[in-house]
């Protein structure tokens, strides 16, 4: 692939607490360096990424493509989150640095893409040790030409980006948005619609092509899904039965195997000791398991190319489910197995929602909860059973935990599943400690599901099912994980 010519590099990056540099210090730190050369391949999934690069260019001849990577965001003070490129940018390039920027650009055939990014610090200036982001600070980074040959894809200095977004067609250019501001800022000069519906069909067209995944797609999915795996048997191995523990230990336990197996957690890991379980997005993890009640944890791998698996359990910290517990567990269980059952292409994924909340509802009512007969709490103009079940039935799952999530609602909340879709099943039912039209036995009472299927040309497969879904099967494994006791990731 070509290497376009260099350009101006961003001013260096500096801390107010960094130590000046003396003429003496500069002139030491400019010599004495050997240059080691690295070997650089195409990585394996090059044709993947091409693949879909020609997708897109078949969805907009003869227009103008802006993907960015996006920006480090700051956790406080100098300090940044560890970077994550966009979903949709590492889905088209397979580059993993902030501030990049893929422009698609339009041909006779087609579409041209190039990939500006930044240089490389190297020793030929003194960035290499006075910028933060120098090879001194954050290690070797790539040249254009060394990263050009790894992702298969022509490179350019970032800093010619300006040019080429000022070369964009107004009326023929589309951005993704929301994820580089000044790249935003630039396009809005040519673009006046300040609607940007044309940018809302760029996003929607990239969610719609990532619903049916790959043989190798699934093969990445199915590897953070056995991370996921090994990460609760390994909480499991370490949570005791007659005493507390803090959520905390449970969450750095299952964080362990995703930085160890994977690329990190693929999402904040959710740990709800009793009464937490009831909150949906429970993330603070600051509360301590307790003998007698409930834990639900939902947790995923992300794995090294960026799919994550997104799994629920939950299970009784005794080892044994009261018979109430096992009552409402069992409710889930039925609920989660009928939608799994219900999947397959061409069901519509509201019909599954509907199978899923159909099965609750009736145990709802078997619990004397209802105060309306199940068709009348499950009418379009009530739907009062959601009171304790405010989530749908699932979503689609693969390089982001929520993904293909800008799909137009006709092809994803009411369209047909496909033969490739990856989606969840995760039905739940939620007692709120303070909800005084449930029973004092029932409140604080929260029990979610949770598995990651595929759908394949007769029905689906769950690609989860290394983990036990059963009142029964979930203390067995539990036994048996604390009999195994505990270990290290090897």
């Amino acid at each position: 692939m070509a290497q376009k010519d260099g350009g101006a590099q961003p001013a260096p990056k500096t801390e107010s607490h960094d130590p000046g540099f003396p003429e003496a210090f500069l002139q030491f730190m400019r010599t004495g360096w050997r240059e080691d050369p690295i070997s650089v391949a195409p990585v394996p999934e090059v044709p993947n990424y091409a693949k879909r690069r020609a997708a897109l260019s078949e969805a907009f001849p003869g227009e103008t493509l802006i993907i960015p990577s996006g920006n480090e965001k700051v956790r406080a003070n100098d300090t940044d989150y560890p970077f994550r490129p966009g979903s949709d940018f590492f889905y088209l390039t397979g580059d993993r640095d902030p501030d990049s920027v893929l422009v698609l650009h339009p041909t006779a055939s087609g579409h041209e893409a190039v990939l500006f990014t930044r240089e490389r610090n190297s020793k030929d200036t003194d960035r290499f040790f006075r910028d933060r982001n120098g090879e001194l600070w954050i290690g070797r980074t790539h040249t254009l030409a060394e990263k050009s040959t790894e992702l298969g894809l022509e490179t350019a200095s970032l800093g010619h980006l300006g040019s080429a977004l000022a070369q964009s067609a107004p009326g023929r250019t589309r951005v993704l948005r929301g994820l580089d501001a000044n790249v935003d800022r630039a396009i809005l000069a040519y673009e006046p619609d300040r609607s940007r519906p044309r940018d809302r069909e760029l996003a929607w067209t990239l969610s719609e092509l990532k619903l049916v995944k790959d043989e190798w797609e699934i093969a990445q999915l199915q590897a953070a899904i056995d991370a996921t795996v090994l990460g609760f048997e390994d909480v499991a191995r370490i949570l005791p039965a007659d005493r507390g523990v803090k959520e905390r230990l449970l969450e750095g336990v299952f964080g362990l195997r995703a930085r160890h197996d994977g690329n990190d957690v693929g999402y904040s890991s959710i740990v709800g000791a009793g009464s937490h379980a009831t909150i949906l997005h429970w993330v603070r993890n600051n509360g301590v398991t307790k003998p007698g009640e409930l834990l639900l944890m939902d947790m995923g791998v992300e794995g090294h190319n960026l799919y994550t698996a997104d799994v629920t359990r939950t299970v009784p910290v005794s080892g044994t489910f009261t018979p109430l517990q096992r009552q409402v567990y069992d409710i889930v269980h039925a609920s989660q197995q009928a939608g799994i059952e219900a999947v397959r292409p061409g069901v519509l994924f509201k019909d599954v929602h509907q199978v899923c909340m159909r099965v609750l509802a009736e145990g709802l009512d078997d619990l004397g909860l209802l105060p309306v007969s199940v068709d009348e709490a499950m009418a379009e103009d009530s739907t009062i059973y959601r009171r304790w079940t405010l989530h749908g039935f699932g979503h689609m799952l693969g390089i982001d935990v929520h993904d293909c999530a800008h799909a137009r609602n006709e092809t994803y909340r009411e369209g047909a599943l496909g033969e490739g879709y990856v989606l969840t099943v995760e039905p739940g039912l939620y007692f709120q400690p303070e909800d005084e039209l449930v029973p004092e036995e029932l409140r604080g009472l929260g029990i979610r599901i949770e598995d990651d299927v595929l759908v394949t040309a007769d029905g689906c497969r769950n690609l989860s099912d290394g983990l036990p879904r059963t009142s029964d099967e979930v203390e067995t494994w539990l036994a048996a994980q604390r009999e195994a006791g505990p270990r290290l990731p090897s």
